[in-house]
């Protein structure tokens, strides 16, 4: 699937938004994630930052809302 193909898809995929950080403004596809998974947030290898080749780790806020559906369904701090 190329570039475009992808942003084609993206209105029916489910993200979270990336926010502050090294990554500030990214969108992470969570489709298909558990609820659980959402909850534990992720560590993504970057190269941007204080120190490339490291993690930049995102949580979610405990008992901000999440929307249901595609698109952009909550945010990682």
């Amino acid at each position: 699937m190329n570039g475009d193909e992808q942003l084609l898809n993206g209105p029916h995929r489910t993200y979270a938004e990336l926010v502050g950080g090294p990554l500030d403004g990214l969108l992470v596809d969570i489709h298909g994630w558990r609820t659980e998974e959402a909850e534990d947030g992720v560590a993504l290898s970057t190269e941007l930052g204080r120190w490339p080749g490291g993690r930049a780790l995102y949580d979610p806020r405990p008992g901000e809302p999440r929307t249901p559906g595609p698109g952009v369904s909550c945010r990682f701090y």
